[in-house]
């Protein structure tokens, strides 16, 4: 979420930046609750940790710890699959963009129904 929040634009497509780190934000939250900790610091704790551009890559919560402690994830070895995220998350965007286009071309055609003859006045409007 904090990359996010330095571009101006995501994979080209994205407008609503706010929206999206916010959704990004679920992650933590939901990990930092099923373990008891309190999500609110645990964000707080990775934004600050990810400020420092040289240290801050590595930064992870500890979920292992009865309080909310940044530790190095190299340091214990703790790895992920990049390239499953990434893909994963660009089709996620792709497919919210299809369904976001759709929508405005169904918003953008007119109502159907009959048309008001000109000249007669509408019984309802009485």
């Amino acid at each position: 979420a904090h990359d996010i929040r330095r571009t101006d634009l995501w994979y080209g497509a994205i407008r609503h930046q706010k929206v999206l780190r916010r959704r990004f934000e679920i992650f933590p939250k939901v990990l930092a609750e099923n373990t008891g900790l309190k999500a609110n610091e645990v964000l707080a704790n990775m934004y600050n940790a990810h400020q420092d551009s040289v240290t801050g890559v590595n930064a992870g919560i500890n979920l292992e710890s009865d309080h909310c402690e940044v530790m190095d994830v190299v340091e214990h070895q703790i790895f992920d699959v990049f390239l499953t995220k990434h893909w994963g998350i660009k089709f996620a965007v792709n497919a919210a963009n299809t369904v976001l286009v759709v929508d405005q071309i169904i918003m953008a055609k007119q109502a159907g129904g009959p048309k008001p003859r000109k000249g007669q006045a509408d019984p309802d409007d009485e």
